[in-house]
């Protein structure tokens, strides 16, 4: 109705008709059209209906530009007799204002009913306008009984409801919300809704790590690892240069393939989340969070963006866009890293199989519960400093539970190995060269008998006394690291063209230093996307704050664990 206002073209499109018709339920599509002004296109979004004709009328309303028949929406009742005598005034008092301002004169009398200050400010109007202006809308709140705001309200309510009086023939109730009602008394029950929460994830993380996603990465490292001794041999056996041997050998296979490995992994994770949100499980997880998410200052909105996090923190900040408050926007932003994206599954699954093999499961799920309660504490202190105030509320529609459609899943699932295989060939593939070639030579370009004395020992050096504290002073770690921050999967083809084998990885670091290394790895610096992305949102300045705070606390936090390790 405020875009009807504005004097927009438009078309109406009716969404899940299918389930209405299912339910014996209708709508006069013709009437509608009639009271409304505008075209109203019923369409099935799920099957395909409707769809083709939405969008010949999205052509021919947007090619003519034909706008909306109507734009006033008062009735003659004691209310809205009122409410239509203020606006129409208005209408007359800064008719000239609006068009030289270029808002639609209706538009401008319902925001300035409304008390919009942004509007009257737009206006220019003079000041004997001003107090005209407010006389009229003390007079409708004295006739209508209302506020200014409430009274707009009442008025395009009214509307609504005659509108669905007239044309909207209600369904029953269907078979799918009375099952859905039923499982939700468990799944969003006061008391339940947590434990299931907690319990679901904890299933979808032991089928990943340790039995589907388990099972077919061992089937992938056995092919990579066939396919590698082939191009060994034959590389041998044609007498290729050592050198090159080298390359592809000890970097692109050890790196990449190892990275590789990883595929199944992610994409066993993300089947089983695809699973839960096509199912409407999700939309129950932000309803569920609410409650808890405004006790930290943000509101049940903004667990999607931080949902999306765990896939990846780029589309995660830039989730953030439908937040509607910029308060709510920043945090969510600053808190997104502290979700564990989908590149440092890689990185867990490796450390997880050298040195905590029994385990798994529940290491993944410690370094995923972790990184939410630092998130947490994080919000906490923003919420009592940087960030005062409270969220806005949040309402959302629960849809009903339903089988997940494998075209749906199919999609989520292709995308995010499309995804993986295409960091795996470009910037991994780059990365592992170049880890390659610093490993491999001096900075007289000579081949080095010892990595140590190679070109990348000597940079790394620097940085590895800052580490030290943490058990992590070896060289070759400091690079995984600075190379995790061009993507997180780099860590793992790193380790891997850099030690060689996991046996001398684990000669190397103690299971303490690999805790707090698996820590560091959760809560340091997102990637470089990552940081664009927020630089992009927020400017250079928070880009700036998130990259080095990240960094500070992921030092803090290993730190703790190695004190927590030597102690036990």
């Amino acid at each position: 109705m405020q875009l009807m206002e504005l004097d927009i073209p438009m078309v109406l499109a009716l969404n899940m008709m299918d389930e209405v018709r299912g339910n014996g339920g209708s709508i006069q599509i013709n009437e509608m059209e009639e009271m409304l002004g505008i075209p109203v296109v019923p369409i099935s979004a799920a099957k395909n209906e409707g769809i083709a004709e939405l969008i010949n009328h999205a052509l021919h309303v947007a090619k003519y530009q034909e706008r909306p028949g109507r734009i006033d929406f008062c009735s003659e009742d004691k209310n809205g007799g009122a409410v239509h005598r203020c606006l129409h005034a208005i209408m007359h008092l800064v008719e000239d204002h609006a068009k030289q301002a270029g808002i639609p004169v209706r538009f401008a009398a319902s925001k300035l009913a409304e008390g919009d200050e942004r509007v009257r400010e737009r206006l220019h109007l003079e000041q004997n306008e001003k107090e005209m202006l407010e006389h009229i809308i003390c007079q409708m709140e004295s006739e209508s009984g209302l506020d200014r705001a409430a009274a707009i309200a009442d008025m395009r309510f009214s509307f609504i409801r005659d509108i669905c009086n007239a044309t909207v023939v209600k369904p029953g109730e269907s078979r799918e919300h009375v099952r859905s009602a039923k499982i939700d008394r468990i799944l969003t029950g006061k008391y339940t809704a947590i434990p299931a929460f907690i319990g679901i994830m904890a299933l979808v993380f032991w089928l990943t790590f340790n039995v589907v996603g388990a099972w077919l990465q061992g089937l992938l490292e056995e092919a990579i690892t066939w396919i590698s001794g082939v191009v060994d041999k034959a590389f041998v056996s044609a007498g290729v240069n050592q050198v090159l041997h080298s390359l592809v050998i000890d970097g692109i296979f050890n790196g990449v393939g190892s990275v590789l490995s990883f595929l199944p992994i992610i994409v066993t994770l993300f089947f089983f989340l695809s699973l839960m949100e096509d199912s409407g499980y999700i939309a129950r997880v932000a309803f569920v969070m609410d409650k808890l998410l405004r006790k930290i200052g943000l509101s049940g909105r903004s667990i999607v963006p931080l949902l999306i996090g765990f896939g990846c923190t780029v589309p995660g900040v830039m989730a953030t866009r439908t937040l509607p408050s910029a308060r709510d926007r920043k945090m969510t932003i600053l808190l997104t890293p502290f979700m564990s994206c989908s590149a440092k599954l890689p990185i867990y699954a490796f450390f997880t199989a050298a040195f905590f093999p029994e385990n798994g499961a529940l290491v993944m799920i410690g370094l995923y519960v972790l990184g939410m309660i630092l998130g947490i504490l994080m919000a906490l202190v923003l919420k009592r400093t940087t960030f005062q105030g409270e969220a806005v509320p949040f309402v959302m529609e629960l849809p009903n539970y339903r089988m997940p459609g494998a075209k749906n899943v199919g999609h989520l699932l292709w995308d995010k190995a499309k995804d993986f295989l295409q960091r795996a060939f470009t910037v991994i593939f780059v990365a592992t060269i170049i880890i390659w070639f610093l490993q491999t030579f001096d900075f007289g370009f000579n081949i080095v008998g010892d990595s140590q004395n190679s070109m990348l020992a000597v940079v790394a050096g620097l940085i590895a006394p800052i580490l030290a504290p943490l058990g992590l002073g070896d060289w070759r770690i400091s690079t995984a690291l600075i190379t995790g921050f061009m993507a997180k999967e780099s860590v793992v083809s790193t380790l891997s063209v850099l030690f060689g084998s996991t046996e001398t990885l684990t000669g190397v670091l103690s299971p303490t230093a690999a805790a707090g290394l698996l820590v560091f790895c959760l809560l340091y610096t997102p990637c470089v996307a990552a940081v664009a992305s927020v630089k992009r949102e927020l400017g250079t300045k928070w880009a700036v704050a998130v990259a080095g705070g990240q960094c500070l606390i992921a030092w803090c936090a290993a730190f703790v664990v190695r004190l927590i390790g030597l102690l036990v």
